[in-house]
């Protein structure tokens, strides 16, 4: 990167006759326009390509990391300046300093060590589309602000919907009025989902009762979710202004006959359902809602019903797992995160609509700056959406695709299930341990038989041996461990490396005692 020259000789009159500063004598100064201020093209391939390589070298060798970070809060403050440079630094030290600063502090996700939450996809090809992203650097609110950031994205939402089998009328292809959406996040796409929800209900109420006012209509709304529910669909409620109900699951699952009976109820109370959220893989088991039995009930109340798959929609590329999305015809909209299981790097999470013009015209803002001459032809996204800006996501959607093909999608989904029941296998034939639920897809739900308090003094062991990473979770006052297979490069010796750790823990536990 070049550097603005420094004069040596006197400095030019920065002030007026009254002590103000000359702006043109600062610019002068300080801008020579034959001096890029830019770094050039050769410096940015050798920066590159070192950055490659440094890529490379930490995801292939990341088990060897310590998975999670020893850092207290407020670590990285004193390892770098307090303010920016006022001159460019070289890219050589900016290297160095991301193993000194940023390497203590990171919590290594892709890590086969790593087993809290859900997975959080990574793979070469979809780094590369974002590096394309970003060099392209487009702002695809609308179709003509780019082109091709909109047309791939209708596509690749068709490529993806037929891989799951979805139901024509969420396809753009169909020819009818469905069509799918890259998000940021299944909380966005649950969200959209209950606005759109909202807006629908609202003018079919005004159009029954003209005399009731919106404020009277929206005091009235009520939404429905299983108890089990993520805790994005009560905060969807929050933001959205209406009321949500829970509903008290049957084994981790929500029943049609439950929900019935909450819509009923409600409706006897002179309150308006009109949403519902099924969850197909529960954040705290992967437990299955029946949709088979939700999504009649929603439809013949008139109540839009959101499919909720962030998680586990990625194993119904894989046509054993389908039963579970049995009922998916009765959906209004579905989601899942091809960025947790999919191996496409956050952000990417794919919601499809049969009926997108509740959510257009809910958050339709026109002003003329935004408007062009082919609106009409082709979806202008910034309206499917909260934000106006929108990332080329849809790259990374298509390297994936193309590069590893649907049959190996379908193999790194059946791994991780594989590795899963592996674990659960190693649990039950340890007698001090017991299965808190049932395994489903790469989640394993166990716990130590006994207390709440000692399973929560054994997390707080594994995690602080570091070695390996998990997350606890709770239903019905049943504490319990959650190891999640998260990492495209855990192999089966993996599993055997975290069983070794959980045990060793125990066995701790039970020489202290």
């Amino acid at each position: 990167m070049s550097h603005i020259p420094i004069s040596n000789s006197n400095p030019p009159k920065q002030t007026d006759g009254n002590g103000k500063a000359n702006i043109a004598n600062i610019l002068e100064d300080k801008l020579d326009p034959k001096v890029s201020i830019d770094m050039e093209a050769p410096e940015f391939k050798d920066f590159a390509k070192t950055m490659v390589d440094f890529i490379a070298e930490y995801l292939e060798n990341i088990r060897e990391r310590r998975v999670l970070p020893e850092v207290k809060p407020g670590y990285l403050k004193p390892l770098i300046p307090d303010a920016a440079p006022e001159k460019p630094e070289k890219w050589q030290d900016v290297m160095q300093d991301i193993e000194r600063v940023i390497m203590p502090g990171v919590t290594h996700w892709h890590s086969p060590k790593f087993h809290a939450y859900f997975p959080t996809a990574n793979s070469y090809p979809a780094i590369v589309a974002d590096m394309l992203s970003g060099a392209i650097a487009c702002i695809g609110f609308t179709w003509i602000a780019s082109p091709a950031c909109t047309e791939l994205e209708v596509v690749m939402m068709d490529w993806l919907g037929k891989m799951l089998e979805l139901p024509a009328e969420f396809l753009a292809c169909s020819g009818g009025k469905g069509g799918g959406v890259i998000q940021g996040t299944a909380s966005e796409s649950t969200l959209v989902a209950l606005l759109g929800a909202k807006a629908k209900k609202v003018k079919e109420v005004k159009e029954l009762h003209p005399e009731w006012d919106e404020h009277t209509i929206l005091g009235k709304l009520v939404g429905y979710c299983s108890d089990q529910a993520h805790s994005s669909v009560e905060r969807a409620g929050l933001l959205g202004g209406v009321k949500l109900r829970s509903v008290q699951s049957e084994n981790h699952r929500m029943r049609g006959a439950a929900l019935e009976k909450a819509i009923e109820q409600d409706l006897a109370e002179g309150l308006i359902p009109f949403y519902a959220v099924v969850t197909l893989g529960t954040t705290n088991s992967c437990a299955f809602d029946f949709l088979d039995e939700c999504g009649p009930v929603g439809n013949k109340h008139n109540v839009w019903v959101h499919v909720d798959a962030a998680y586990a929609g990625s194993a119904f590329i894989c046509p054993e797992y389908r039963h579970l999305m049995k009922g998916i015809e009765s959906a209004d909209s579905f989601n899942f995160n091809p960025h947790k299981w999919m191996l496409v790097n956050f952000d990417c999470s794919a919601m499809w609509l049969k009926d997108p013009s509740w959510v257009v015209n809910a958050f339709n803002v026109d002003p003329l700056y935004l408007k062009h001459d082919m609106q009409g032809s082709a979806p202008d996204y910034r309206h499917w959406q909260i934000p106006l800006g929108r990332r080329f996501r849809a790259l990374k959607l298509w390297f994936v695709l193309r590069l590893y093909g649907v049959e190996n999608l379908q193999a790194h989904i059946r791994r991780h299930c594989n590795f899963a029941k592996q674990f659960g296998d190693l649990c039950l034939a340890d007698s001090r341990f017991e299965l808190a639920a049932e395994i489903n897809m790469g989640l394993v739900c166990f716990r130590l038989k006994g207390s709440n308090e000692r399973n929560e003094a054994l997390l707080k062991r594994i995690n602080g041996r570091g070695h390996i990473h998990l997350v606890p979770a709770k239903i019905k006052d049943v504490y319990f461990l959650r190891m999640a297979i998260c990492s495209r490069f855990t192999q089966s010796e993996d599993m055997e490396y975290s069983w070794k750790e959980v045990s060793a823990a125990a066995d701790e536990m039970e020489q202290e005692q």
